[in-house]
């Protein structure tokens, strides 16, 4: 079981700073997750998970997840974001991460392989994955040693 600590309630370089919405321990098929408002010069521009360990679920929907704002994209927030979050990863005892993004989003292709993260795979996601149900597309898989 993971015990949560308050050292990365909140996380700042430059003018971002990370700011803690929620510690969620997950369910049986989930994994514990921080989640962060991205706050830039204290205006909110986006929101960034860190999922900590490794599950089925975490190879085709990432240890990470993040969502800028369409008025703020295009500035390397998510990638800034990403970046902060490592140290979480770490503190945890995990020596890599998966992180993924569907096939046709090439921002987040950027983002991720910005972060030196090595490309895996590009897959279809499998039945027994709970988004496919939903129409989850082709997700490009990375693995991003730490």
């Amino acid at each position: 079981m993971l015990i949560f600590t308050d050292r990365f309630d909140r996380l700042t370089s430059g003018p971002m700073t990370l700011r803690i919405i929620e510690k969620n321990p997950a369910g049986p098929d989930g994994l514990p997750f921080y989640y962060y408002d991205i706050l830039i010069n204290g205006a909110p521009v986006g929101k960034i998970s860190i999922r900590v360990g490794a599950a089925f679920h975490t190879y085709y929907n990432g240890n990470i997840g993040y969502e800028i704002d369409a008025s703020h994209r295009g500035h390397g927030y998510a990638r800034t974001a990403c970046r902060m979050v490592l140290d979480v990863a770490r503190y945890h005892g995990m020596t890599a991460l998966c992180l993924t993004c569907a096939e046709s989003n090439t921002a987040s292709c950027r983002t991720i392989e910005g972060l030196g993260a090595e490309l895996l795979e590009i897959c279809e996601v499998p039945r027994e994955y709970f988004a496919w149900r939903e129409g989850m597309k082709r997700q490009r898989i990375y693995r991003l040693a730490l």
